[in-house]
C-alpha cells in the first residue's frame, strides 16, 4: 500500500441539498433556479447554482427576496426535514457500502468524511468513482475533496464546487507530493 494514501481524507459535500432532494422527485427542475425556506419559511436556507448566479443569498429573509424570486420564476418550495433526513441516509448508505462502514464519519446531514487509508488506487478516480456512483443511486449531486488532513479535504472541496465543469467536482490537495 502506497504510505502517501494512508493519510488521506475525503470529504463528500452534497451539492444544494435540500434543493437536490427536491429535484429528485421533480426532476424538470434541473437546470432552474430553486430554493428551500427555513422551517418557517423566513429564511432561503438551501439554492441552486442557478440561483445563486441570479443573486439570491444564502440566510436571506424571504420577504426581502420575493422580488427577485417572482421577476426570474424561481421555484420556491418549504423545508421537507422527512424528505432530507431520508435522503441522507441514502447517501451515507450508499458511502459505506462503497468504502465500509468504519470508514464514513458523518459530519451533517450533507457531508461525511471518508478515511481512504485502506484504498491503494487512484484517489481521483475513486474520488470521481465515488461521486457517480452516489449521484447514480440517489440522484444527489456531490462534490468531493481529498487531502492529507479534513481541514485540507474541505478545501479542496471547496475548490471543487468552484468551478464544477473543470473539476468534476473532485479535488485532490496533496501536500505529500509537494
Amino acid at each position: 500500500m502506497n504510505d502517501k494514501k494512508q493519510s488521506m481524507k475525503a470529504i463528500v459535500d452534497c451539492n444544494s441539498f435540500y434543493c437536490s432532494c427536491e429535484r429528485v422527485f421533480q426532476p424538470q427542475l434541473e437546470g432552474k433556479p430553486v430554493v428551500v425556506l427555513s422551517n418557517n419559511d423566513g429564511c432561503i436556507i438551501s439554492r441552486t447554482d442557478e440561483a445563486k448566479t441570479l443573486g439570491v443569498g444564502m440566510a436571506y429573509p424571504y420577504f426581502k427576496a420575493k422580488d427577485i424570486i417572482a421577476k426570474n420564476q424561481i421555484r420556491v418550495f418549504s423545508s421537507n426535514y422527512n424528505l432530507y433526513g431520508d435522503m441522507s441516509r441514502r447517501v451515507m448508505d450508499t458511502l459505506k457500502y462503497l468504502v465500509g462502514k468504519d470508514s464514513v464519519e458523518v459530519y451533517s446531514v450533507d457531508e461525511a468524511f471518508v478515511d481512504l487509508k485502506n484504498f491503494d488506487t487512484d484517489l481521483f478516480d475513486f474520488a470521481l468513482s465515488i461521486r457517480k456512483t452516489v449521484e447514480q443511486w440517489t440522484g444527489i449531486a456531490v462534490s468531493v475533496g481529498v487531502g492529507p488532513t479534513k481541514t485540507l479535504a474541505k478545501l479542496a472541496n471547496n475548490i471543487a464546487k468552484k468551478d464544477k465543469d473543470a473539476t468534476q467536482c473532485v479535488t485532490i490537495l496533496d501536500t505529500n507530493a509537494l
